[in-house]
């Protein structure tokens, strides 16, 4: 399953500005429920002595961090295109992206590595608290439910960067599954279960991290959109009267916008302003229907 890319609904395009407005206000919403579980999380893992309840705090917390990249990424990608700019701020999203998968492996090298720490020295890991348990059950339902609400909101906007952000919450929520089990076996007699719990969300954490890092990676490096939305354009192209042909018909991902280029084959009987009409028509057709913010035709007599 590729957690990172939406589906793509060719019937429906999306604005940038509804997207950027969505993406304000999941992401809020995400910091508001982050913010008030990282807070719990790290101090009744102390107070409670839960290596795996502080462990899953850590990463509430590194979502915080996260979120507040995507926020910041989101306001800057809406900027207009400038000298330095032409084609906009769109990348912004890529960027921050990659930036999430960066987080996202360090916290969970971080976890790792502690918790093998303790791992070979069991006599350190400390009974844990019943309140640990209960925390990290409320942990594991709240980030179930923003998981949830996310992942909507990001699939109704075909957002790649708020799929990124969702799926980073449903880490959470798969980690705090492990972290409550962790707990429960400290509990019942088993101490090391509290560790192996970090060590196992440690895991997960990196990786997501190498998943998302890698994914955007390739889309800062002009990578093609996929098969289906790609026959999808050439089809649009074809649909426009006076186009009889096409061929190299490339894409590349700027955010989740793209850019396209093709050569149109046009009847050699026309004259330049015929050719012309038909390359703005084709043009004004594929960035209606589609997620392009620009489009770059070569007319090809036939």
């Amino acid at each position: 399953m590729n957690f990172y890319n939406t589906p793509t609904h060719h019937e429906s395009h999306i604005s940038p500005e509804l997207r950027a407005k969505a993406a304000s206000k999941s992401t809020w919403v995400s910091v508001i429920v982050n913010l008030f579980l990282s807070i719990g999380q790290i101090l009744i893992g102390i107070f409670s002595k839960s290596q795996g309840l502080i462990a899953d705090g850590v990463h509430t917390l590194s979502d915080l961090v996260a979120d507040f990249i995507v926020l910041f990424a989101n306001r800057h990608s809406q900027k207009d295109p400038d000298e330095d700019h032409p084609y906009g701020h769109y990348r912004f999203e890529n960027a921050a992206s990659f930036l999430l998968g960066l987080i996202l492996l360090i916290v969970g090298l971080g976890m790792f590595w502690n918790a093998i720490q303790k791992i070979l020295n069991p006599e350190s890991i400390a009974q844990v608290h019943s309140i640990a348990l209960y925390m990290a059950i409320v942990a594991l339902i709240f980030k179930e439910l923003l998981f949830r609400y996310m992942l909507n909101v990001a699939k109704k906007v075909k957002s790649s960067m708020l799929v990124a952000n969702a799926w980073h919450a449903r880490s959470d929520a798969a980690s705090s599954l492990v972290v409550a089990i962790g707990i429960a076996g400290n509990m019942m007699g088993y101490p090391i279960l509290d560790p192996i719990a970090a060590l196992i969300v440690g895991l997960m954490i990196i990786k997501m991290g190498l998943q998302f890092g890698w994914t955007s990676l390739n889309d800062l490096m002009d990578r093609a959109v996929n098969n289906e939305e790609i026959e999808a354009i050439r089809q649009t192209f074809l649909a426009t009267e006076g186009v009889l042909g096409i061929h190299q018909l490339r894409t590349r991902k700027m955010g989740d916008m793209i850019i396209v280029d093709a050569h149109l084959e046009i009847s050699g009987e026309l004259n330049v302003r015929q050719g012309h009409d038909i390359a703005v028509n084709a043009r004004n057709n594929v960035m209606e229907k589609h997620d392009v913010i620009d489009v770059i035709t070569h007319l090809d007599p036939i």
